[in-house]
């Protein structure tokens, strides 16, 4: 599904170049669920926007179901990221003035399908994720751990086959994280394959495959498949 053909990053800083992803080879296939740690800098980030076609690598090739996206134009990169790619941020990232509903809606919308498509699939993912009773709930009207769930169906709402999870949890105390873990675990396990950028190690440690970034290079990737 996925192939990262030492890949490359580099920003300059100053004078100097920063190697934000150095040489960086990764395979990832339908449905495995990785956790990606390491220090603060170590490309984490980085290393997920690339994934999410966010970011342009500097260098090296990436493969997303069989297409070679480093070529694409923005226009054929956004196609795919719409076809294929679901984000959930620590910050959420939801439009205060729109309501859960329209906030989960507007891929959707801006992807150009139906009216009567996207009412009913905004109801189905509200229901799937116990937020039908807050469809017409603006952001500031929910709890943190009700507005990453909003995140996380907005996320899905377009049946992505990959799912990038930045700290997830980050702004969340700790019922509402093991909530929206529990919730994206789910979604993994009924075939979505999900790959958590996170700097707790208690939720790292739940993957089948964990990897660990320093310095922009891949430090170990270790899998074990009773996590």
């Amino acid at each position: 599904m996925i192939v990262l053909d030492r890949i490359e990053r580099d920003f300059t800083v100053g004078d100097e170049t920063v190697h934000a992803l150095d040489q960086v080879s990764l395979e990832f296939s339908v449905g495995d669920y990785v956790s990606v740690m390491g220090p603060s800098g170590s490309g984490k980030s980085t290393l997920l926007n690339v994934l999410g076609l966010l970011d342009r690598p500097s260098g090296g090739s990436y493969r997303l179901q069989g297409t070679e996206t480093t070529t694409l134009s923005e226009e054929g990169r956004a196609a795919l990221r719409r076809a294929h790619i679901g984000f959930v941020f620590q910050a959420f990232h939801l439009i205060p003035r729109l309501t859960a509903a329209d906030n989960i809606a507007l891929p959707m919308v801006l992807a150009g399908v139906a009216p009567k498509e996207r009412t009913q699939r905004v109801a189905e993912v509200l229901a799937s994720l116990d937020l039908a009773d807050r469809a017409h709930h603006r952001p500031d009207q929910l709890s943190g751990g009700q507005r990453q769930r909003v995140a996380i169906a907005r996320a899905v709402v377009m049946r992505p086959t990959l799912l990038l999870a930045d700290e997830p949890t980050g702004n969340l105390d700790q019922h509402a994280g093991s909530e929206v873990i529990a919730l994206i675990e789910q979604l993994n396990a009924g075939g979505i394959t999900l790959i958590v950028v996170t700097h707790d190690q208690a939720i790292g440690r739940r993957a089948r495959r964990r990897i660990r970034m320093v310095d922009g290079r891949i430090d170990s990737d270790d899998t074990d498949e009773a996590a």
